[in-house]
């Protein structure tokens, strides 16, 4: 692969979370009107990128191994290692966050469902803002249900049981229209972690709607998306980015990358690609990336490709403390945000009412800090 231009300064001076980026990669951002949102499950972080003019800003917020995220207008809903936690956008805090006048966006936690540790991977707002979890350890998709860890919705044909034993490595979600459509899994298995046999070419893209498999022989497939009429997907155990012919199923790859390829998004001509380097044990053994590229040789950050040519236009690597990214999602039309979910001061004194109530709401408190807390005795 060939880097746009030389790496430009670092984004994050304080080790040992460390990233470089190519020159050209805040302009891309600029452009777009857009930030990212990425997770690493590894280092335990959601990392928010933002332009900063001729630089990249990569902010590091600690959460519990998080892994897929969801956006839908102003809710970001985040996957971590035994909850499914929502955020809502809060502009009027966005505008009190230092320094001042810089942040377009500020998401605050607003509730927190405990699934239990059912191994959340990527998740996907549907109609009517359902949102739907890939249960890894369950062998199937689920949506969020108050009452319980979770209401099983779909699961592969090949799937006989519900039960956790993570029997197919089921892994990726991709709406069409607003409905769950496709799915990645690791293998075609039926028994306690099967799909571990043959994972370098045992990976599978199914349609939901017709109840079959689209391609099968895949190495480790992950993130499945339809956009510009075309269905991508990343086949991860191989580095690369591609689509698939639905008429005949072939996987045609547009970009080979130096990492493992996991977490896609899109703003426009743009695919934005998580990279990971890859851990040296049994999981990882034996794929087509590990052959084709030495330890040394593979990155982790996040690639941005042109869907056109697939040429890559912009690279954000972590040079340290990061080493698997598992979700990138573009914040269209934000491009300064913040998350705030371990602030107790602004927690505690930032509150949202329903438009309906705010007639009763004091013309001096609207859009402001609230009064001091009393004091506890």
């Amino acid at each position: 692969m060939t880097i746009p231009d030389p790496p430009g300064p670092p984004t994050d001076p304080s080790p040992p979370l460390r990233a470089v980026h190519s020159r050209g990669f805040p302009d891309l951002l600029r452009r777009l009107g857009a930030s990212l949102l990425v997770t690493t499950y590894q280092a335990g972080k959601i990392v928010l990128v933002r332009d900063e003019g001729d630089r990249l800003n990569t902010h590091f917020r600690s959460m519990q191994a998080p892994m897929g995220m969801a956006v839908s207008g102003n809710r970001l809903a985040v996957g971590t290692s035994i909850q499914v936690w929502e955020f809502v956008d809060v502009p009027a805090v966005a505008a009190r966050l230092e320094p001042a006048g810089r942040h377009d966006a500020c998401f605050l936690p607003r509730s927190s469902h405990v699934t239990g540790n059912i191994q959340v991977h990527e998740l996907a707002w549907s109609r009517g803002d359902e949102l739907w979890v890939v249960n890894t350890r369950f062998s199937c998709l689920c949506t969020i249900d108050p009452s319980a860890s979770f209401t099983p919705r779909w699961r592969p044909p090949f799937v006989s049981q519900l039960e956790p034993t993570d029997r197919c490595h089921l892994n990726g979600l991709g709406m069409v229209d607003g409905l769950p459509r496709y799915v990645t899994a690791l293998g075609e298995t039926d028994t306690r972690g099967g799909w571990r046999e043959r994972k370098a070419t045992g990976g599978v893209l199914w349609d939901i709607q017709s109840g079959e498999a689209i391609t099968r022989g895949l190495s480790m497939p992950h993130s499945p998306r339809w956009h510009g009429g075309r269905l991508w997907v990343c086949e991860s155990g191989a580095g690369t980015l591609g689509t698939v012919d639905l008429g005949t199923g072939r996987y045609a790859a547009i970009a080979e990358l130096p990492g493992f390829t996991r977490g896609l998004d899109f703003a426009g001509d743009i695919a934005f690609v998580g990279l990971s380097q890859v851990r040296e044990s049994a999981v990882f053994s034996g794929i087509p990336i590990t052959e084709r590229l030495k330890p040394e040789e593979r990155s982790c950050g996040v690639c941005a490709i042109e869907t056109s040519t697939g040429r890559v236009v912009g690279l954000l690597r972590f040079e340290s403390g990061v080493q698997e990214v598992f979700a990138v999602t573009v914040l269209p039309g934000r491009r300064f945000p913040d998350l705030i979910n371990d602030d107790q001061e602004l927690l505690s004194n930032s509150f949202t009412v329903p438009d309906s109530a705010l007639a009763d709401v004091p013309a001096s408190l609207r859009h402001r800090p609230a009064p001091e807390p009393p004091v506890r005795v």
